[in-house]
């Protein structure tokens, strides 16, 4: 009986220990997290649904495909808004080029950045639910350029939830 007791209070302070290191994991900054925000580069983000493309007049002169998680395309093609908690939205830019194999095409040249959204109602309550992050090279770029995520989103696309992005049939 002794023993019996001693394993479930060892397994207990166990699965305690498990758990306080896991949260504080979890609260710890990511090294690559965005400033403001916190948010990373999703893995796997490249095998996402395509959403849609969009091209970015000059002086950006880009060309750009959203991608989207599961819950982000779900909400998609239901046409639910607001987007619901766990939606990802991932933006992959380029510089246009002209291509060297069909002269009236312009295909994507260098990657410039990352852009992320992430759809966490409790996390962001003061940015409508929406975390931000913009990446170069698989990095945050400044705190700046963080700080106007939020106020183009509601200048353009308040009734949208704040999402540019429309699904490309």
């Amino acid at each position: 009986m002794k023993f019996a007791l001693l394993g479930i209070f060892a397994a207990s302070g166990l699965a305690l220990g498990v758990a306080v290191s896991h949260s504080a994991a979890e609260e710890a900054p990511a090294e690559n997290a965005s400033p403001i925000y916190g948010v990373t580069i999703p893995e796997g983000y490249r095998d996402w649904k395509f959403i849609a493309p969009a091209q970015e007049a000059p002086p950006l002169d880009e060309l750009r495909a959203v991608l989207g998680n599961d819950i982000a395309v779900d909400a998609y093609k239901k046409g639910i808004l607001p987007f619901p908690d766990g939606s990802i939205l991932v933006k992959l830019a380029y510089k246009r080029k002209q291509s060297t194999e069909f002269a009236p095409a312009t295909v994507p040249g260098a990657p410039t950045t990352v852009q992320v959204m992430f759809k966490d109602s409790k996390k962001y309550p003061d940015s409508h639910g929406w975390g931000f992050g913009r990446f170069v090279d698989g990095k945050p770029v400044d705190i700046a350029q963080h700080q106007t995520c939020l106020s183009c989103h509601i200048s353009n696309v308040k009734d949208h939830d704040y999402v540019f992005t429309r699904y490309a049939p």
